[in-house]
């Protein structure tokens, strides 16, 4: 019995010694990471900037630092660290060029021109920017067009087939589980509603979807025909011919690109492109080792810049398929705005905005805060690949907005839109449903027991009505216009930024260094720097938030269900939306 106690005794102890060792030895691996991480990168000769442009690109990057100990992560880049990464490439000395490492790459196309500006603008510095790829999607060749040279794997592929959009319908699919909508909107292109209502699309959508598509593949191939001196019937025709089954030499003809090499062969030639000895190094930097470069403007006043992308909720989602990692929660969004307004640092605000809306509420609350914060300081929005909707309402009353070409704005309407759970609980399951009420609309809103009535859909269209007349109004004082201007293009039309600027919906064609450069004149800045709200969370605040979990989890099955990740989580969320929405079509589907 001795032994027994004195061989228990030791496994407890070693237990507790081995749970300290690895509690001390993870601590240390933290610690350590955060101070790589904060560190000052050096920047040695001969040192050029590597753009991997593969998988997805976010409004701001991010770092799971316990994502990364439990092996749990999938990195994510950010346009803001990029933007970041080509400016001081450009300032410099020691870097020869940029490399465009590219693949198949997917992100929206007002993302795309963003970057390719700020190249053109690094290619004023007279440094080179070459790219090469084993396979070009049609994203990342709209960016690598802009390259002094492009290089191709002999066996390789450029995809450039044109944009179409497939809206997805699930009418019929719903119906067969007993499932219907009852929907309420007003705007004749509010068509977010069809996806649940219809089997195709309608005249007023199909007409607002082809002017869009149309104006961004026309402004994708005025670029590239200008970069690489291939005429726009030219590029048109290459894309009727599916481009990417043709063979890398008769690519090479066309001037599609300049020179077919293998991955291994292109360290030379890269070296001899930038004007690097043969004998000499090639130091390769990454857009994660740019963010600890140090910045070569830090003195002045601060001009903050808060992204504010995803959609447009009441509260933070963070079940698993909550439609999305990210998004704008209106008492969040409100609290960092007030914020921002209370700090006498901060001189001006550029609010970067890409969202296709979401509830409608939300959007007002944070309408309410931009005015309050434009009393006090310049607010300046800048739009990225979707400003429309409740992202719209919220940007209307900026002191200025700018917003790209290829922006998908507008789509001024609101809807509301209520499953009808009856066929599938009452006639399907079985389920039977009695009832005592001491007032006609007392049972009100049950619509596992029934859908709504005459009556109770009359007082809905009145509720969305009011919200419609609201959103117009806030549109017609934010931008100065009378409300029946406002009428004649809202109505739910998604208009393209090219076009919305004559329609006086924003005031500038640029990108969020035209924001912030805007946002200082109207501060009357001489000396500025700039500062990203909100703050990545620190590894504490990860570590208490389990931000290694969900997040991660999210990223994985956006990676194992491709295309298939929306629908589902569509259908997943369907009962989790706030009945009054002011959002663009759910799922346009553009490629």
């Amino acid at each position: 019995m001795k032994d027994f106690f004195k061989y228990t005794a030791a496994t407890v102890v070693g237990i507790i010694v081995f749970t300290i060792v690895c509690v001390a030895l993870s601590v240390m691996s933290i610690v350590g990471m955060v101070a790589s991480a904060n560190a000052t990168q050096a920047v040695e000769k001969n040192s050029v900037l590597v753009l991997k442009l593969n998988g997805s690109i976010d409004e701001q990057g991010t770092d799971n630092t316990i994502g990364k100990l439990t092996g749990n992560y999938i990195p994510s880049t950010g346009l803001n660290d990029i933007l970041s990464a080509i400016k001081k490439a450009k300032e410099e000395e020691n870097i020869k060029g940029i490399y465009i490492d590219a693949g198949v790459l997917s992100t929206d196309y007002a993302t795309l021109q963003e970057i390719r500006s700020a190249l053109e603008d690094f290619r004023k510095s007279g440094k080179k920017i070459i790219a090469y790829a084993d396979t070009y999607s049609q994203g990342s060749y709209y960016l690598a067009s802009v390259a002094d040279k492009i290089y191709l794997n002999p066996i390789g592929m450029v995809d450039w087939h044109g944009i179409g959009a497939q809206p997805v319908f699930y009418k019929d699919m719903l119906a067969k589980f007993g499932v219907k909508f009852q929907v309420v909107k007003v705007g004749t292109f509010k068509s977010a509603t069809e996806t649940y209502t219809e089997e195709h699309m309608s005249d007023a959508n199909r007409l607002q979807t082809k002017m869009f598509l149309d104006g961004t593949w026309k402004q994708v191939c005025n670029a590239v025909s200008k970069s690489r001196g291939i005429s726009v019937d030219s590029l048109n025709r290459y894309a009727d011919e599916l481009l990417m089954f043709q063979s890398a030499e008769s690519l090479l003809k066309r001037k599609v690109v300049d020179g077919l090499a293998y991955a291994s062969d292109m360290k030379d030639i890269a070296k001899a492109q930038f004007g690097i000895g043969k004998d000499d190094d090639l130091n390769r930097l990454f857009v994660s080792d740019m963010t600890n470069v140090k910045e070569k403007q830090t003195s002045g006043e601060e001009i903050a810049i808060y992204y504010a992308y995803g959609d447009i909720v009441q509260s933070e989602k963070v079940s698993l398929l909550g439609g999305g990692s990210h998004s704008i929660v209106g008492s969040t969004v409100c609290n960092d705005l007030k914020d921002l307004m209370d700090d006498d640092d901060v001189k001006a605000v550029v609010i970067r905005v890409n969202s296709g809306g979401g509830d409608a509420f939300a959007s007002e609350q944070i309408w309410h805060q931009v005015m309050e914060l434009k009393k006090k300081k310049p607010v300046v929005v800048s739009m990225g690949g979707y400003a429309a909707s409740g992202a719209y309402y919220m940007s209307a009353p900026a002191s200025w907005i700018v917003a790209q070409p290829t922006t998908l704005t507008g789509s001024i309407g609101i809807f509301a839109v209520f499953p009808d759970m009856s066929g599938l609980v009452t006639q399907k399951l079985g389920v039977k449903f009695d009832e005592v009420k001491t007032n006609r609309n007392s049972t009100f809103g049950n619509l596992m027991a029934r859908p709504f009535n005459e009556e109770e859909t009359a007082v809905m269209q009145q509720y969305v009505n009011r919200g419609y007349q609201l959103f117009r109004k806030r549109v017609a004082d934010g931008r100065r216009l009378p409300v029946e201007s406002v009428e004649k293009i809202a109505q739910g039309r998604v208009w393209l930024g090219a076009d919305a600027i004559g329609l006086k919906l924003v005031d500038q064609l640029g990108g969020l260094n035209d924001a912030v450069a805007k946002a200082a004149k109207l501060a009357k800045l001489g000396e500025y720097y700039t500062v990203d709200y909100p703050a990545p969370s620190s590894w504490i605040d990860q570590l208490l938030a389990g931000a290694s979990d969900a997040g991660s989890v999210d990223a994985r099955l956006r990676l194992t269900l491709g295309d298939l990740y929306e629908p589902v989580s569509l259908m997943r969320n369907l009962d989790k939306h706030e009945a009054l929405q002011a959002r663009i079509p759910f799922a346009i589907n553009m490629k």
